[in-house]
């Protein structure tokens, strides 16, 4: 940021102000009555800040307002003088600051040129240009933007302003559950879901079956036929044990004898018949 200073005389750093009434400067904690003759004193570090400004267009605003021109009929001669005045004084401080506010003394400089020569009309409208227009529209602009940045500045500031206020709670005065989403819901449901799948209950009954039992029922089937195929003699609705049973039943009417089981030939179906038993 370009700064608009004024360098004291070598009067005004010759007359330093006294301190606590008695040293006239206090070097590392200890008082100084008087300054050291070969104090030597850099020209920067005396100087009075008068004005500060953002960039050119800042400066020349300000020359503007401050003498209350009209920006839409801007008198180039005063404001350019006075625009080349303070770019005077800081080419003497900081040169490569003055760059670009001498590029735009430049622009005011050939702006006030267009205006001594006969104006040209324009294409579209056929009216006189107005050398000063773009530079006006560009002076809107900014005045805008930095008056919109000032009132935001003006916003009060969170420790600015005003600090948040924070009251302390015990958490035994006034509990705070945690808030449970519908995701964490789905998720424990699951949980019990694989959890149950690991824990499964089976109950195993005994059924109560006699092998007597189903030799009479074998013999009740053989009676008073000639030949029974081998498959009918089970009932596979019953389950598995049945047939095991009714199996057994017959292998022991077999060893006693009581039955007979043929085969016409190899891979023929299998028939059972009571024993013949001659008369």
């Amino acid at each position: 940021m370009p700064e608009l200073a004024v360098e004291l005389g070598p009067d005004a750093a010759a007359a330093p102000e006294v301190v606590d009434q008695v040293a006239v400067a206090r070097l590392y904690g200890e008082p100084l009555f008087r300054l050291p003759q070969d104090l030597y004193i850099p020209p920067d570090a005396l100087e009075v800040f008068l004005e500060a400004f953002e960039g050119p267009l800042d400066l020349l605003l300000y020359l503007i307002r401050r003498q209350n021109f009209n920006i839409l009929d801007i008198p180039l001669a005063s404001v350019t003088r006075q625009y080349l005045d303070y770019v005077d004084q800081i080419r003497r401080h900081n040169l490569e600051l003055a760059s670009e506010y001498l590029l735009m003394a430049a622009m005011l400089i050939e702006i006030k040129s267009r205006m001594l020569l006969p104006p040209k009309k324009s294409a579209e409208t056929g009216e006189p240009e107005d050398p000063r227009a773009e530079l006006v529209r560009r002076l809107i602009e900014y005045e805008q933007i930095k008056l919109a940045a000032a009132r935001l500045d003006a916003l009060p500031l969170l420790g600015r302003d005003f600090l948040r206020a924070q009251v302390h709670i015990e958490q035994s005065l006034q509990p705070r559950w945690p808030e449970v989403e519908p995701d964490d819901l789905r998720a424990a449901w699951a949980e019990i879901l694989a959890r149950a799948k690991l824990n499964r209950h089976h109950t195993i009954s005994r059924e109560q079956l006699s092998v007597r039992e189903h030799m009479s029922i074998v013999l009740r089937k053989l009676q008073g036929r000639r030949f029974v195929e081998f498959q009918d003699l089970f009932d596979a609705g019953r389950g598995v044990p049945v047939l095991v049973v009714t199996f057994i039943a017959l292998l022991e009417l077999s060893r006693e004898q009581l039955l007979e089981v043929t085969q016409a030939e190899a891979f023929a179906p299998i028939y059972v018949r009571l024993a013949y038993t001659p008369t």
